[in-house]
Formats: structure tokens, C-alpha cells, sequence
């Protein structure tokens, strides 16, 4: 049975656990944007639970945590990377080599750093080529997307359906800076945005941080970012909506995303979760790319 945080409880403990050591409560307050009355409340309430004392967070803490672990990582990983030619005639997307490490490999070290344990790749276009990453990574387990050059990337979705409760959505070709991103642990179902002025890329709006449109192009907004947690609850109805999608009248043409903002978006509430353009960075283009690695500048 789920242990009842409050918000407030939890982001002070989420703190503590990742800190692994006392804070003070300005620093306490400093880090999760509440107020020092706010803190100095929580820290009360979370000592008289036995759940932090004066060393920080005790092991009844990280019990009452526990449900809001993240259970899995699915990485969305099957298309071509067309954008990205010539470099990705002969290698997908994610494998490709920034600055001599491949893209997708700052993400599964985040997602290990984070103490993710399961971890699943929808791969497709050259898919034998995502066995190589089994010897640095052992763990991963793939899932063969048959769609994946005749569908968007709805179908990987479709693929992963059923594995979308208490888990990360990555999309496979971030190139990560900031592995802090990766957390162990979430309140609730959230999507990673940066905040801009204006964007001419898909974005959300999202009123008092819950995200209630998904455009393309946006003044105001937060930039996509396409990495994503859904908790137990919209992971399941996620489930039954990939595949409504999926099966409507052009359906396979959709990307995943869209499912729960714009065919579905009352069934869902979910939280904007704010980064930076330092943290993580899409390479969309080869000119991108050169101007990331002036090893392909050639």
C-alpha cells in the first residue's frame, strides 16, 4: 500500500536521500523552492514520523519513498535518424559517437547512476547493431518494433505499452550533460520541458506547472524534452490509449506523445518538470552535429 506523502514530505525527503547526509534548512529550502517556514513545518512533521532526525534521512525515510521509485527505463530507440544522414546510413541514431562517446550512452549511465535497474530498448532500423551495447550494459533487454519503417514512433510505444507504469520514456537520442536530471524517484507523472520566450519546436503550455497543450511552435511556453515519467496510475491508462490511437484512422502516423495531450488530454494531469538547455541538448541535424564534434566537420 502506497505510503501518503504530502508533496511538501516528499520533496524534502527526495532531498535528504539524494544528499545522504543533513542539510540545513535554508539549504533544505534553497533546493526544493519552498519557503523556510514551509521547511522548518515539514522537517517537524517528518521527525515526529520517524522518517529524518538530526543526521537526515532515516531507513523508515527511504521506505516511505519507496513507492515513488522509478521502476524502469524505456528507451524509444527503432527510427532512422534521417536528419542526421550520412552518418546514420550505417549506424542508428542513438550509437552514433558524440565527441567519442555514443549518444545514448549518457542516458544509460544516468538511468544507472539513478539505481534503475530494468531497462528496456524499442529498437528497429539496423536493430542487430544495439547488441554491441550489451557489454558495457548486460542488463538491457530489447523489444523489437516490426513497424518501425512503415509507422511514427507510436509504434515503439505500442511495442512497450504494457511496461509504462513507475517508468522513465526516453527518447534515445539526447545528448545528456546534466545526469542529475535522471532522478530516482517521482511524485507523480511528469514531462521534461525548457522554459523559452518563444520556440519553434514542439512545446507545451503549462499554466501553474501542470501541462495542458502540446503545440508545435509556442510564445511562453516549455521546449519538449523528450524524456518523461509516468506514475502507476497514467501508466496503465497510457496502456489502453497507445493502442486507441494506434488503431484509429491514421493512427500509425502519430507520434507517442500526442497521446496523452491531444487524444486523450482529460484523462491526464501532468506536471511540467523544468530543466535547463545546458542539461541535455537533441542533435537534429548534421550541421548540429559538426558544430557539436568537429570530427565530422570534414
Amino acid at each position: 500500500m502506497k505510503t501518503e506523502l504530502s508533496r511538501k514530505q516528499f520533496d524534502i525527503l527526495e532531498i535528504l536521500a539524494e544528499e545522504n547526509q543533513m542539510l540545513t534548512q535554508r539549504l533544505l529550502a534553497d533546493k526544493s523552492n519552498h519557503s523556510l517556514g514551509t521547511v522548518n513545518r515539514v522537517v517537524k512533521e517528518l521527525t515526529a514520523l520517524g522518517y529524518m532526525n538530526d543526521k537526515g534521512i532515516t531507513q523508515e525515510g527511504i521506505n516511505a519513498l519507496e513507492p515513488y521509485r522509478v521502476k524502469r527505463a524505456v528507451f524509444i530507440a527503432a527510427g532512422f535518424g534521417s536528419r542526421l544522414v550520412p552518418v546514420t546510413l550505417n549506424t542508428p541514431k542513438p550509437l552514433v559517437r558524440v565527441n567519442g562517446k555514443r549518444i545514448i550512452d549518457g542516458l544509460l549511465d544516468a538511468v544507472i547512476e539513478a539505481g534503475i535497474e530494468e531497462i528496456i530498448i524499442v529498437r528497429g532500423y539496423l536493430a542487430e547493431q544495439f547488441d554491441q551495447l550489451l557489454y558495457k550494459y548486460p542488463m538491457i533487454k530489447f523489444i523489437d518494433n516490426p513497424d518501425y519503417n512503415s509507422a511514427n514512433n507510436i509504434s515503439s510505444a505500442m511495442c512497450a505499452r504494457e511496461l509504462l507504469c513507475n517508468a522513465y520514456v526516453f527518447e534515445a537520442d539526447l545528448l545528456i550533460h546534466n545526469p542529475k536530471i535522471v532522478r530516482k524517484y517521482h511524485y507523480t507523472s511528469n514531462f521534461l520541458g525548457i522554459k523559452m520566450e518563444r520556440s519553434d519546436d514542439w512545446c507545451f503550455t503549462a499554466p501553474d506547472g501542470i501541462i495542458t497543450s502540446q503545440t508545435v511552435g509556442g510564445l511562453n511556453c516549455y521546449q519538449e524534452v523528450g524524456i518523461s515519467y509516468w506514475n502507476e496510475e497514467d501508466g496503465k491508462k497510457l496502456s489502453e490509449h497507445i493502442k486507441s490511437t494506434f488503431e484509429m484512422p491514421g493512427g500509425r502516423e502519430r507520434y507517442w506523445d500526442q497521446v496523452p495531450f491531444v487524444f486523450f488530454p482529460e484523462h491526464y494531469k501532468v506536471e511540467i518538470r523544468e530543466c535547463l538547455d545546458t542539461d541535455i541538448v537533441e542533435i537534429d541535424t548534421f550541421t548540429e552535429l559538426k558544430t557539436i564534434d568537429k570530427a565530422y566537420d570534414v
